[in-house]
């Protein structure tokens, strides 16, 4: 174990210095639109605004999944939202006042509806349409169990492993090894539940899958902050089974795709506004700034 840090916290905390790491000019400690900037609206219902981070993932994968089941009303716009700024734009601060993506607006109704946090967008798609989401009671209530353990465990994986591990300007031994210990006691857990269990509500394929996939399926394929052998990710061998399983799915391996910029050209469809997109992609509309 290194050194500790002398640095003691002052009394109270004030902003005076950007953060460091990656993100640090866009991080602040308030809330609010910084400028003036509309959103585009699309001819489909839904209209999403993302980017193909692990919470964006979900929200694509969903839609896929329910137009693969026959549900045209899921029909969607996937507008690019950059984080670089882009998500604190008066429009997008007023579908989600968060500022971060993903966020949904459903016109399929009289009045517009917004939907925030990737969460809370599942739950809205899966009750609207009625689909992948359990009816029976018990079974129901495990896939929302599941789906707000996602929810509530993948800020230790992404903000606190993630950060440190692969963003923060500095490697601080600590930080890493107490979210490393966590991670992996997620890992576990989920591991343990599908040691028993096709899918994490049981035999049932649900929004509890697609939320838990694009993090803890991403980690288990190493695509995440380039952790795998580190956490030896291999050694969790029924969250492997499931992670492949999952992956092969033609619904999530389009919806991967969108609102992606990056990795393989042939992977990254950076907006989705017609089904027919995913079969016209040409090398040059995949590299065309969005």
């Amino acid at each position: 174990m290194t050194e500790p840090s002398t640095y003691t916290p002052p009394k109270v905390w004030t902003w005076n210095k950007e953060s460091g790491g990656k993100f640090a000019s866009i991080n602040r400690p308030i809330s609010g639109p910084t400028h003036d900037k509309e959103l585009p609206v699309g001819r489909h219902p839904l209209q999403l605004y993302s980017l193909a981070t692990p919470n964006g993932q979900k929200v694509t994968i969903m839609l896929e999944e329910l137009l693969a089941l026959g549900h045209s009303g899921a029909e969607y716009d996937a507008w690019l939202i950059r984080i670089d700024g882009n998500q604190f734009g008066s429009g997008f601060v007023a579908v989600n006042p968060n500022s971060k993506i993903p966020a949904l607006m459903d016109r399929s109704g009289p009045k517009p509806i917004r939907v925030f946090e990737s969460g809370s967008i599942l739950l809205h798609l899966a009750e609207k349409f009625g689909a992948l989401l359990p009816t029976d009671p018990a079974v129901r209530t495990e896939a929302l169990s599941w789906l707000f353990w996602q929810m509530g465990s993948a800020p230790y994986l992404g903000g606190g492993f993630g950060h440190f591990y692969a963003y923060a300007p500095t490697k601080i031994e600590y930080a890493i090894d107490r979210f490393a210990m966590e991670t992996k006691r997620q890992l576990d857990v989920l591991d343990r539940r599908l040691a028993d269990n096709e899918y994490l509500a049981g035999s049932e394929y649900s929004i509890a899958d697609i939320a838990v996939f694009p993090w803890y399926g991403g980690l288990a394929q190493g695509l995440l902050y380039d952790a795998g052998e580190f956490l030896s990710v291999q050694d969790y061998k029924n969250l492997q089974r499931w992670t492949a399983a999952i992956a092969n799915r033609p619904a999530v391996q389009r919806g991967r795709m969108v609102n992606r910029t990056w990795g393989e050209p042939s992977g990254q469809l950076h907006e989705r506004h017609d089904a027919g997109d995913f079969e016209t992609m040409t090398q040059d509309k995949i590299a065309a700034p969005a």
